[in-house]
């Protein structure tokens, strides 16, 4: 192996899972101002003169070697970054579709949900129900994560505007306004929202490696605020899927741009019409009476598979 590879494995030892995440995606940015000469958005940058090379982590993970001279040092602009955060992605319109003929309450959404936001293992951004709609219907499992309303409550009743709705659909918090006075849940129909009644399930390690809050992200999570499913906000500014759908392994979850018309399956990667889904299989939405037009679809659960029940012993 290189020597480069060793480092990288070395910086994987060393970082825990999701702030491995938060610092490759800080430091990639640095690898861009750098071998573009330029400061990327959400950064402040001072330059430095010498002519020896170092390396840098570019934003797709590789590590080169550039010229010092060309290094600028750069800074987390967090004024920056919450702007971003606040206006969400340009052109998008981001719908989530499940499928709950196909979850088999593996918990993995629940679990990769979790662990990249540092939740406490009784809080859930997303959770996995037992549902059965009469004595006579077998129960299903249904994941329910925040259900991001064009019409939500929740925003209408915050009285710091430390919850609101971005033009591409996704509902966030920042925790930064946050007072904790809990009308966002009471207002939830979903009850999707948790409060963090203690010091973050990382508190320690945030001390270790003060992190810089990204209202994308949420993290580092306070106490005393609210905290809900984000859509992993921040995984789609980079490109990707959002955690649990691509935690789960049973291609229970759809997601993707309603304005394209286009879902993708986390498990396949099975891109799909999101309309012809939505026809084709009776797709609906949960308290559609509500008027708070949710921006997640469920598919019905039909075609399941089930464990006949056993016979009973008549030779007694």
């Amino acid at each position: 192996m290189s020597s480069d590879g060793i480092k990288k494995n070395e910086l994987d030892k060393q970082q825990g899972k999701n702030s491995r995440r938060d610092f490759m995606r800080k430091l990639g940015l640095l690898g861009v101002a750098a071998t573009t000469g330029a400061a990327t958005t959400g950064f402040k940058s001072e330059e430095s003169s010498s002519s020896e090379y170092v390396k840098v982590l570019t934003s797709d993970n590789k590590l080169v070697e550039i010229p010092k001279s060309q290094v600028k040092e750069v800074k987390l602009d967090t004024d920056a970054l919450q702007t971003r955060g606040r206006i969400g992605i340009e052109g998008k319109r981001w719908v989530m579709v499940i499928d709950l003929a196909k979850c088999r309450n593996a918990r993995e959404c629940v679990k990769g949900c979790q662990e990249h936001h540092h939740l406490h293992p009784y809080q859930y951004h997303i959770n996995t129900l037992v549902m059965q709609d009469n004595p006579q219907s077998a129960p299903y499992n249904m994941p329910k994560p925040c259900m991001h309303c064009d019409n939500p409550p929740c925003v209408s009743v915050c009285p710091v505007d430390a919850t609101f709705k971005r033009q591409d659909g996704v509902v966030l918090i920042d925790n930064e306004r946050c007072i904790g006075c809990r009308f966002c849940m009471a207002a939830c129909p979903y009850s999707v929202r948790v409060f963090n009644w203690e010091e973050p399930f990382q508190a320690q390690l945030y001390k270790e490696e003060p992190m810089e809050y990204d209202v994308e992200m949420n993290v580092p999570q306070k106490k005393g605020t609210v905290s809900k499913c984000l859509f992993s906000a921040d995984c789609l500014r980079d490109g990707e899927l959002p955690t649990c759908v691509r935690a789960c392994p049973n291609e229970v979850f759809y997601f993707g741009d309603q304005n394209e018309d286009a879902v993708t399956n986390g498990t396949t990667r099975e891109t799909v019409v999101l309309s012809d889904l939505l026809e084709k299989n009776a797709g609906y939405r949960l308290m559609e009476e509500l008027g708070t037009k949710p921006r997640v679809y469920y598919l019905p659960p039909k075609d399941r598979v089930f464990e006949a029940p056993e016979k009973p012993d008549n030779h007694h």
